[in-house]
Formats: structure tokens, C-alpha cells, sequence
């Protein structure tokens, strides 16, 4: 009705509801799953967002066709970290807050519903909603859903792992074949079905149909943002965990002293201070001045004898996030070769390095106003001159921003208010730009605008503790796994000279706009 009719705003909220259902679905059939496959192509003749959006739905529904269950399996293992080599990709949710923008009561909240997400997930449970979730998609009305979990409720862990690990490579293996048949790909997982069956002494019962499978809620981390270089941190630690053998007081003292701090010389004959030097010697002999001619002190008596002899440098211990060793330890993923130095032939050329596959996805939300995005801005700036120095994690992250624009005031229908309307407005500019873009953004992102901050003070229920409504990490989860559609923005950098020389000139990064203050206390734009 939306395509016949002058409604095409409802388009794309309708899409990835409908989509968002069928991932979840415990079956789709073949006429539903065709429909919707043909209004995706249909999309590909308007512009942008619907063909955008229309694109990347027809892909997956084609995906989807070929091998049942495949998308809510590479959602849960990716968004749950599970170790799988047909699929070893992962996703992680970071909450970004600005203590400075939001009410105490607002950050406690998403502090409790982010802790309360996590809770009743496990490596486990997740396999075996896997399991159950891709057995039913291919096999249909013949699952027995009931015994299926029986027996998986029984087994130990390692066999869940195994049968895991099966299903995964049955559905990757009928995704990826450019001619899949669908009737060997359900033989395939009926095999499974009945080798798990056959593992447990349950008797014979009666099939009970359909049963939905529930989706985890993805891993989520709530982050307080207290420090410049907070993002860096942690999408560091997201590639490269810490490993056991890190003691956590040696991490936090690495983090606090963040930067590389240079460390005097214990040598007891280097006693002037000494200044890191660029050297411009070509170290031939020749090309060095004649003062280089004149012998040197020594430091040691175990020093060699040498015509040509350097001043000792200092030896600078970088922190644990900085050191080489611990970066390229994150590089010993399934995205990456170990870090052995291939043998060279004479008259052979070196084959080029394979690149770099990005198997880290990092989803970063930010809630609060524009005023958060001109922190995110500086901080990115600062990641993308830190990258210049030493590549890290450009090649192997793939970074998403999200933005969720609270408003700490509720919203004013007076016209005597109208004054402090304007001022939420002018402070949620960025959000009304991405509502006028995508019109699911307008209306289910933008209305929790004043929605959260009423619901973190609203009185806690008598019954809270027996059902919990997880309201505000289910919208963050269905917001970061919908929104499909990219918006791209300009980070802008400018510098400000003054005409008084013994005032240094100032150096910003912004996104939209900036706001300085001169001597004459003028808001200047």
C-alpha cells in the first residue's frame, strides 16, 4: 500500500521492521521470502536512501534463500565474539556518555541496563540458540524443537562446541557455493539433527511445532567519557585483549601514565641531559664533520674501541597499549600471518604481504547532544594522527559512529517557552539532519529524544526484579543493527593566530560549528 500510494516515508520504517522479524523468524517461507526479495529490486530505481537500502536487503534475502538461517547466525556470531573459522568476524557495542551533558540518573540507568543485558547470556547458550535457531530454518514443521534442546541441555560443553562448530560450516559452506542446492543443504542439517538426537536417551514424543528462537542481546560496554584518549583505548584493548599475564595493577598504571614518558639513564657516568636528536649522517665515514674526529669519553670499560662511536641514547619504555610487542600480538588472528620473516631467493622478488582482513567491527553510540559530536571529532582527528605514525587500527577495525540525541529538559508546548525550544533545537541540529535523511531515523531514533531521560527517573517498579524491560538497550540494539543507510560528515580543523606574538595561536577540531570566545567576550561562529 505504501508503493501504490503517496507514502513513500513509510517505506524504508516498514522494511526494516519486516526484516528485523524475518531474522528472528524460525521459518520463512519460499513465497513470503520471494515477495519481499522482489519489492528489495524494486527499490533499486529511486534514490538514494530506498535503492541504498533496497540493495543491501535484496543481498541478504538472497543469502537467506540459499542457506535458512544464515543471517541470524552470523548476527549472533559476530555480535557475541564466538569462535568460528568459517565466519571469524566480531562486533561490539560502546556506549559513549559525556558525564558533563547527562544527569546522573540518566547514566545510572544506562549503566543497569547495559549490566542486566549481559547477564543471562553465555558462550553456551548462544551456540545452542544457533544450533536450534539454523536446525528449524532448513528443516521446517519436521524439527523436534523440544527434544532438540533436551539434548543439548545434557551434553557437556565440548559437544556443544563440536555440533556448533558443524552447523556453522553446513550453512557458511550452502552460503557461499555459487550453486547451492537448498534440498542438500537441509539434508546436510538433518544429518546433524538426528547425530544429536541420537546422543541422548530421550524417547520418542510428538513434533510441537514452531517455536521462535529468542536473539541475544549483543555485547555492550557503557563508557564514561573522562578522558581524550578514552576511544583509542579502548578500541585497542577490543583487537588486542589483554592476555592473562598482564597484571591488572601493571595495566592500570600503564593507562594512567598514557604517554610515553622519557626515563633518565641509570649509566652514572651520563650526567648532562641529554634531548632526542634526529640524526642527518649518512654514516660514511667521510661525510662526518671533523669534531666527529675527536675520541670520546667512554662510558664503560666494556666499551668497543672504535674510531666511530655515538653519545648513548636513553632507552624510552613506552606503556603497555603503546609497546610494539603488544600490538603486533593483536595481529595473531585468523585475520592476520604470524609474524615470521619470510626466506628470500637471489634473483627472486618478494611476494607482496596479503593484506589485512577487517574482523573487528566496533559500533560506537553516542548519547547527548551535538555537543558530544564535537568531542567525537576531536577525538577521531586525533586517532587518524595517531595512525599516521604507526598503523594500527586502520586495516583491521571497521568503525561505525551511531548518535542518540538526548535532551536533559522536556519539551515545551508553550509559546512563552519557545525561547528554550530553540535552544534544544540549536543543540540537536545534527539529529534533525539525520531525520530529514532517513525517515526511519526521524521517528524512531529522534523521539528518544526526551524519552530516556523520562525513563531513567521513572520510580522503579515492585515487580522489576521478576521482569526486567530493557527498553533502553533494545532500542540500541535494534537502532545499530537497522541503520543501514551512512551519512558521512566533514571534520574540520582550523587554527586561530592572534596578532599579539607572545599569545600562542589555538588549534580546534569541530564538526559542524564552533563557538570561541575573544578578549572582547563576543560569541563569535
Amino acid at each position: 500500500q505504501a508503493e501504490r500510494g503517496d507514502f513513500r516515508h513509510y517505506i524504508i520504517p516498514l522494511l526494516h521492521t519486516l526484516m528485523y522479524t524475518l531474522i528472528k523468524a524460525p521459518c520463512i517461507s519460499d513465497e513470503l521470502c520471494s515477495r519481499v526479495y522482489d519489492f528489495c529490486k524494486k527499490l533499486l530505481t529511486l534514490p538514494k536512501p530506498f535503492c541504498t537500502i533496497g540493495l543491501d536487503y535484496a543481498v541478504r534475502l538472497k543469502m537467506e534463500r540459499t542457506a535458512p538461517g544464515m543471517l541470524y547466525q552470523r548476527m549472533v556470531i559476530s555480535e557475541q565474539s564466538l569462535k568460528s573459522d568459517p565466519y571469524p568476524y566480531q562486533e561490539k557495542i560502546f556506549i559513549f556518555a559525556d558525564p558533563e551533558l547527562l544527569s546522573k540518573a540518566i547514566c545510572n540507568a544506562l549503566v543497569t541496563d547495559t549490566e542486566a543485558a549481559q547477564v543471562s547470556q553465555s558462550p553456551r547458550a548462544c551456540m545452542c540458540y544457533v544450533i536450534i535457531h539454523a536446525v528449524q530454518a532448513a528443516l521446517g514443521e519436521g524439527c523436534d524443537v523440544s527434544g532438540l534442546k533436551r539434548s543439548l541441555q545434557d551434553m557437556p560443553m565440548s559437544d556443544v562446541e563440536h555440533w556448533f562448530q558443524q552447523v556453522v560450516a553446513a550453512v557458511e559452506c550452502a552460503g557461499n557455493e555459487a550453486s547451492a542446492d537448498r534440498g542438500q543443504h537441509a539434508a546436510r542439517l538433518e544429518k546433524i539433527y538426528c547425530a544429536v538426537l541420537s546422543s541422548s536417551q530421550a524417547g520418542d514424543a510428538p513434533l510441537g511445532g514452531m517455536q521462535g528462537t529468542p536473539l541475544p542481546n549483543p555485547s555492550i560496554s557503557f563508557h564514561l567519557w573522562t578522558e581524550d584518549d578514552q576511544l583509542w583505548k579502548e578500541l585497542v584493548l577490543f583487537i588486542r585483549p589483554l592476555s592473562q599475564s598482564c597484571e591488572p595493577d601493571c595495566l592500570s598504571q600503564d593507562l594512567d601514565n598514557f604517554e610515553i614518558q622519557d626515563i633518565i639513564s641509570d649509566c652514572e657516568c651520563c650526567e648532562q641531559t641529554r634531548f632526542s636528536v634526529l640524526s642527518t649522517d649518512s654514516g660514511i665515514e667521510r661525510d662526518l664533520p671533523a669534531a666527529a674526529e675527536e675520541p670520546f669519553a667512554p662510558c664503560s670499560t666494556e666499551t668497543e674501541q672504535s674510531r666511530l662511536q655515538r653519545k648513548g641514547g636513553i632507552k624510552k619504555k613506552p606503556s603497555l597499549l603503546e609497546s610494539m610487542a603488544f600490538l603486533q600480538a593483536g595481529c595473531n588472528g585468523p585475520g592476520a600471518k604470524p609474524p615470521t620473516k619470510p626466506q628470500r631467493r637471489p634473483g627472486i622478488p618478494p611476494e607482496p604481504a596479503a593484506p589485512l582482513q577487517r574482523l573487528h567491527t566496533a559500533r560506537i553510540v553516542l548519547l547527548g547532544d551535538d555537543r558530544i559530536l564535537g568531542r567525537l571529532a576531536q577525538a577521531y582527528h586525533s586517532l587518524r594522527k595517531r595512525e599516521t605514525r604507526r598503523v594500527f587500527l586502520t586495516p583491521r577495525l571497521n568503525l561505525q559512529f551511531y548518535y542518540i540525541p538526548v535532551v536533559t529538559g522536556q519539551p515545551n508546548t508553550l509559546a512563552v517557552a519557545d525561547h528554550a525550544a530553540t535552544g534544544h533545537e540549536e543543540l540537536c541540529e545534527v539529529a534533525g539532519y539525520l531525520g530529514r535523511a532517513d525517515p526511519w531515523y526521524e521517528s524512531n531514533i529522534n523521539t528518544l529524544c526526551h524519552m530516556i531521560p523520562k525513563l531513567a527517573t521513572m520510580p522503579s517498579s515492585p515487580s522489576k526484579h521478576l521482569v526486567t524491560d530493557l527498553f533502553i538497550t533494545d532500542v540500541i540494539a535494534y537502532y545499530v543493527r537497522m541503520g543501514i543507510q551512512p551519512v558521512c560528515f566533514q571534520v574540520y580543523t582550523v587554527k586561530i593566530f592572534f596578532n599579539d606574538p607572545a599569545q600562542e595561536p589555538a588549534e580546534d577540531v569541530f564538526l559542524t560549528e564552533l563557538r570561541t570566545q575573544v578578549q572582547e567576550s563576543i560569541s563569535h561562529r
